[in-house]
């Protein structure tokens, strides 16, 4: 198995997070792999906020329900990326949308998304995407500007213990040869 295989099979949502910063130069290598994500005609249509304040954290996770096991992550992670998206960009040539499946943009967050949680995981690091949360109030708590929705919180800092292997289908059961 290459290492790839590895850091794509060992990846997993990590939810509680030790005390302890994520040293500047990490961080970076984390933005740096979204950065070099594939995007729709390469429009890197992505932004990201880094946000390390305890009172934007706390603000942040007012916005996620507290049912959601990921609502104690975003507080207490020593950082929390919020992954934006400029609307109106991706699926678009001039101005105009070009799919049945409208903007592109959460196809392309998706694929930073993956960049930045798998090399996180690389680092050491844990991830847990976000997405059942007030999108509309962590704009404003971020001060996002008219035409970019914030998509997907995802703390980030040290596990504070090993995850469980959630279990996968097998490639048979999801793959069609030909047809479906």
């Amino acid at each position: 198995m290459t290492h790839l295989e590895q850091i794509i099979r060992q990846r997993r949502s990590v939810r509680r997070f030790q005390e302890r910063e994520v040293p500047e130069a990490l961080l970076r290598q984390v933005l740096e792999a979204v950065r070099w994500a594939p995007s729709w005609a390469n429009t890197q249509c992505w932004e990201v906020v880094v946000v390390k304040d305890p009172q934007i954290k706390k603000a942040l996770a007012e916005t996620v329900s507290a049912k959601n096991p990921a609502t104690r992550a975003v507080s207490d992670a020593p950082v929390v990326l919020a992954l934006c998206a400029r609307l109106k960009r991706s699926g678009y040539y001039k101005d105009q949308v070009t799919t049945k499946f409208g903007d592109w943009f959460m196809f392309d967050l998706g694929l930073a998304a993956q960049n930045l949680c798998l090399t996180a995981h690389d680092l050491g690091l844990g991830t847990v995407i976000v997405g059942l949360f007030d999108h509309d109030r962590a704009a404003r708590i971020l001060k996002a500007p008219e035409g970019v929705e914030v998509v997907a919180l995802i703390p980030l800092g040290y596990p504070a213990k090993p995850s469980r292997d959630p279990g996968r289908r097998e490639v048979a059961e999801f793959t069609h040869l030909e047809t479906f």
